[in-house]
């Protein structure tokens, strides 16, 4: 299984390497979503330190979502998915390594970035640091809702949208407790509680939505 899950998912790279178009949109539309708020909210800094948490989390978790919709369609297409389903591979293993794979050339990119526009919103050190962990856990949980959600869509019309209706709601969680973190900080207080429900999120996550999209994509093939 683990041999499965590197080879698909040093595939699902080499295949994003040539859609480099594909792979800088989340991060390009992360920026300039952004970048527009300042602009359009005013300077106040006391504003913006206010707001920077919630803005930078939504947009996040949208720029997340923007090629969560297409992660099996090509494989769906081209007959990869029943191909694996016939040699008795385990799609868990598959729905795992794919939202690796997306993870890694989304959320990984959103981790690094969330902290330089941070400034742009006047906050502390100290409220930087704990954005960024508390991307580094939670875009994980986005990246697999996402697989999950994009299993449960796959074969579907308007399957994009259907994927956003799916896991935004439940991903609000995550985006609460991420934004809370930061607010504590700002706040004087400790976000420790914060972190562990984000840390209890993302196993939740990590034990239930591989299995879901499992399910899903079995279902889709057959």
């Amino acid at each position: 299984m683990r041999a499965l899950f590197a080879a698909l998912y040093l595939r699902d790279l080499r295949v994003a390497m040539r859609r480099r178009v594909d792979a800088v949109l989340p991060i390009a539309f992360f920026a300039v979503a952004v970048a527009l708020f300042p602009l359009g909210i005013g300077p106040e800094p006391q504003t913006l330190r206010q707001i920077a948490p919630g803005i930078l989390w939504v947009c996040a978790l949208l720029a997340a979502m923007l090629s969560a919709s297409h992660l099996y369609a090509a494989d769906h297409a081209d007959g990869t998915l029943e191909q694996l389903l016939l040699t008795g591979q385990s799609l868990a293993v598959v729905a795992a390594a794919r939202a690796a794979a997306h993870w890694t050339l989304t959320g990984l990119p959103l981790v690094l970035a969330a902290p330089l526009f941070g400034l742009m919103f006047d906050l502390s050190p100290a409220a930087l640091a704990v954005l960024a962990f508390t991307l580094l856990l939670g875009t994980p949980i986005l990246s697999l809702l996402g697989a999950a959600g994009a299993a449960l869509t796959l074969g579907l019309r308007n399957a994009g949208a259907l994927v956003i209706l799916i896991v935004l709601p439940l991903s609000i969680p995550a985006l609460v407790f991420g934004t809370g973190a930061v607010a504590a900080v700002e706040g004087g207080q400790s976000p420790g509680g914060q972190f562990s429900m984000l840390g209890a999120l993302l196993i939740m996550t990590l034990l239930t939505a591989p299995i879901t999209a499992a399910a899903a994509l079995r279902i889709a093939v057959e």
